[in-house]
């Protein structure tokens, strides 16, 4: 390999699966490929749903072996979720999965102490019920929580099994609700009022920062030869993948698709208004100082439980049976958090047709439509209200993620908008991943000049708009009102 090209690991796992991706990087060139990719199985066991997070750090030291000598490697994860260590840094039990239920009306809790629009005031973050903040006040007369000496996220804690050191990094703090995201530093006051120890978790690190070198334990488990440095990436996948979003300019939204769907605008200001409360957008936190103004969306995760409760058949078959169905014959909204715990997925759907007096899609094919007509849909909804709710509008779609293989809910998108969609890369949470690693040794310049790589390295895919976008307003006005659960 010429000395110009430098290789990157990027752990980056999804809730379903993880992968350690080999990126490299040189004048004017960037390369993916996989070396290892490992399922995520959550477990329920009898005190609720856990991550086997042994599991996946067993696949993280696979993926390193596979992937031959590299110059660093960076963690991505999904997140809100977080692992407890004691005294001595020994894990306190597997970590709770974000859609375990002991968060169920844990939120009003909260808003008694610290009513919603404050809390959004201060933090920012739309309601969710397995935000990290809900998760600690459930967690508050727990054994596990009383012994803990040390509070880490998710790609934190791999990080510190590889290195030995400690860290909290950003972006993914910022989905904790216990960030201001106009200080880009704890929200003290808030987490004073709530009873909640800041003090359980690492000092703040931001991407690029360097996370410690490979543990000699660790370099004779994987073959590398050390030292390898462990550098902070925006480690939320989602900030990752925005980061690796293609565009030229301001005038975009992004739509990150995969089990969920983060739809939204790249900001450098969060909007903490009243209004932007109510819609139910978030502002987390970007490279180089940005706000994520996003809402979150059900995502491809309605089609993986029908899959999933299907016997999972093949999947390139049902999207051509679901393009020959009738558009926006029933949808439902896709934002609901009735669809967050797993199972029951098609019966679910079928139910909330009948419960909204539109036709209950009965085969496959029909209830596959329903849920791409219907993220579509939401992929409308708040793409249009981010541009009202920010003072931004925007001019082209882009669509990273691992749905980007999914040509009909692409297109479906473009329709729906109204806009050009470019969609592509698929694997933006490993890419955005790779450039950060690399910018932090000098490799890539500042994050325009990442996207331009991106857009001249990466393989894009252009769909147009067709049709009028009135039947998608009408389909709209059958699921009109606030998003469920909110104050």
């Amino acid at each position: 390999m010429s000395a110009a090209v430098k290789s990157y690991a990027a752990v980056d796992l999804g809730a379903s699966s993880g992968r350690v991706m080999v990126g490299r990087v040189g004048p004017g060139s960037l390369e993916l490929t996989e070396a290892h990719r490992f399922p995520n199985r959550p477990v329920r066991v009898p005190e609720g749903l856990r991550w086997d997070i042994l599991s996946l750090y067993a696949g993280v030291l696979d993926g390193l072996k596979a992937a031959g000598t590299v110059d660093s490697v960076g963690i991505d994860s999904w997140a809100v979720d977080y692992g407890l260590l004691d005294a001595d840094g020994a894990l306190l039990g597997n970590p709770v999965h974000y859609r375990d239920s002991r968060t169920d009306h844990v939120a009003e809790k909260v808003w008694a102490t610290v009513p919603a629009a404050e809390l959004y005031a201060a933090t920012g973050l739309q309601y969710a019920p397995f935000n990290t903040l809900y998760q600690l006040t459930a967690a508050r007369e727990s054994a596990q929580l009383a012994q803990a000496r040390q509070l880490l996220l998710i790609p934190d804690l791999l990080a510190y099994w590889l290195t030995g050191e400690q860290g909290t990094e950003l972006t993914n703090a910022s989905t904790t609700q216990l960030i201001d995201p106009r200080t880009r530093d704890w929200a003290h006051g808030i987490a004073d009022r709530l009873g909640i120890d800041l003090g359980l978790f690492a000092p703040l690190r931001r991407p690029g920062d360097p996370a410690g070198v490979l543990r000699p334990v660790v370099l004779e488990e994987t073959g590398l030869a050390g030292p390898v440095p462990v550098t902070a990436v925006a480690s939320h996948d989602t900030a990752s993948a925005v980061a690796a979003v293609p565009a030229d300019g301001e005038r975009f939204a992004y739509i990150c698709t995969g089990t969920w769907s983060l739809a939204g605008l790249e900001l450098d200001a969060p909007v903490l208004t009243e209004e932007s409360r109510t819609a139910n957008f978030t502002n987390e936190l970007g490279l180089d100082g940005t706000v994520r103004y996003l809402r979150n969306i059900m995502g491809l995760w309605l089609l993986q439980e029908c899959l999933r409760a299907w016997g999972d058949p093949d999947l390139g078959a049902l999207l051509l049976d679901a393009a020959k169905v009738p558009a926006l014959r029933s949808v439902v909204d896709a934002g609901d958090s009735a669809f967050l715990a797993p199972g029951r997925m098609p019966e679910r759907i079928a139910e909330a047709c009948r419960a909204s007096g539109q036709p209950v899609p009965a085969t496959r094919a029909e209830i596959t439509r329903c849920i791409l007509d219907s993220l579509a849909l939401a992929h409308r909804t708040a793409v249009e209200d981010a541009q009202q709710l920010a003072g931004r509008a925007v001019d082209v779609v882009h669509i990273v993620g691992g749905g980007t293989r999914n040509a009909l809910l692409c297109q479906l998108t473009a329709d729906a908008c109204g806009l050009p969609v470019v969609a592509g890369p698929t694997e933006a949470a490993a890419l955005g991943n790779v450039l950060v690693q690399a910018r932090a040794q000098g490799r890539v310049g500042d994050l325009a000049a990442m996207r331009r790589l991106l857009a001249s390295t990466q393989p894009l895919t252009r769909y147009e708009p067709r049709g009028d976008t009135r039947r998608w307003e009408a389909a709209r006005a059958r699921l009109a009102g606030h998003p469920p659960g909110l104050p």
